[in-house]
């Protein structure tokens, strides 16, 4: 039911903080993974000379970069069957202040990198007759912040471009998978919750201590935990789930 021997998939950001994860749970189920990104190095650094897992060179915010990573998918590979939008590029932190270049950019590198994703994989699903597609949202596209976390630690303060775009995603998601669903493509959203880099743990023992303890589970989310969400929704086993958005916080936004 989980094994996607044969199956092709894509994913945005492939080697960052849960983009490797995800990768990973991808290959140790059998696909073949197209990880697209801006740098070689970092994904040599990630993931070494595995056959299975290829890099291309892509810029998520330029619908040609993006159409041309799909196409060269399908020449190469035969199919795309899997599309995982998980990089996101965000410029600015400013809540009362944020210029404009910031937000519509931050729209555009969250939002709209998601958009054309789609966009770019419709045409092939559609002919093949199946496809999964998963969007990386986050609980702040559920709840707002809750200011009291960033008392003292303002610098980790969440900013309303981000949240505002990850909640499109939410329900560009529930649009796409409402259109697609005749064709047997299955549409649906990955929301994590507190999922701090190391940098930011590294930076500040503090901040993520009270990440972990406003969460059901006193812990803090590890890349490992978003393996199986992934595996679900990329396989069989989701066949009759979509425009779901699958919440990956340990609690914390049923508070």
């Amino acid at each position: 039911m989980f094994d996607l021997s044969g199956k092709n998939a894509i994913v945005t950001g492939g080697y960052g903080h849960l983009g490797a994860a995800m990768v990973n749970a991808l290959r140790s189920v059998n696909a073949t993974v197209i990880v697209a990104g801006r740098s070689k190095d970092k994904f040599d650094h990630t993931f070494g000379s595995d056959s299975k897992i290829i890099f291309t060179q892509c810029d998520i915010t330029l619908s040609d970069d993006i159409n041309h990573l799909v196409s060269n998918t399908v020449n190469q590979f035969g199919s795309v069957d899997i599309l995982i939008n998980n990089a996101a590029t965000v410029a600015g932190n400013s809540i009362e202040q944020m210029p404009d270049n910031d937000w519509s950019n931050t729209l555009e590198g969250v939002l709209g990198s998601v958009h054309k994703g789609i966009r770019a994989v419709i045409p092939y699903m559609k002919k093949q007759g199946s496809g999964k597609i998963v969007n990386i949202a986050s609980m702040y596209g559920v709840v707002s912040p809750n200011f009291d976390l960033y008392a003292d630690l303002e610098e980790f303060t969440n900013p309303p471009h981000y949240g505002a775009a990850k909640a499109a995603i939410i329900q560009l998601t529930k649009y796409y998978a409402a259109y697609l669903g005749k064709y047997n493509v299955q549409v649906n959203a990955i929301s994590p919750g507190p999922f701090p880099t190391e940098s930011v743990q590294n930076r500040s023992d503090r901040f993520t201590h009270r990440l972990a303890e406003r969460t059901m589970l006193k812990r803090i989310g590890e890349p490992e935990n978003i393996k199986g969400p992934v595996v679900l929704l990329s396989s069989k086993a989701s066949d009759f789930i979509t425009a779901h958005n699958l919440i990956v916080d340990g609690g914390w936004t049923a508070w």
